[in-house]
């Protein structure tokens, strides 16, 4: 059975073009910034965007552009392991 996604209050920034890029959303009382855009993409019904926040933290979000609400449908703690080479 799949989890429904998490809804989630997001403040955006509408730039000159007036498209809606999420700048900060709220996760129960904390409130996460959008440092970076990471991508984004569109289908017929929805904007995703791939953002990465303040504490390294990846998410993907989407807007249901119709119903006017948004959710989490990823989320990675961006934390990667290093694999040094040593050269013989």
């Amino acid at each position: 059975m799949a989890e429904e996604p998490l809804e989630i209050e997001v403040s955006c920034y509408a730039g000159y073009k007036g498209e809606q890029a999420p700048r900060r959303f709220a996760l129960g009382r904390r409130q996460v910034e959008v440092t970076e855009i990471i991508d984004r993409w569109l289908d017929p019904s929805h904007a995703y965007f791939k953002v990465r926040s303040e504490d390294g933290g990846i998410y993907i979000l989407r807007h249901d552009t119709a119903a006017r609400r948004w959710h989490i449908t990823l989320y990675d703690t961006g934390a990667r392991s290093e694999t040094r080479l040593s050269s013989t």
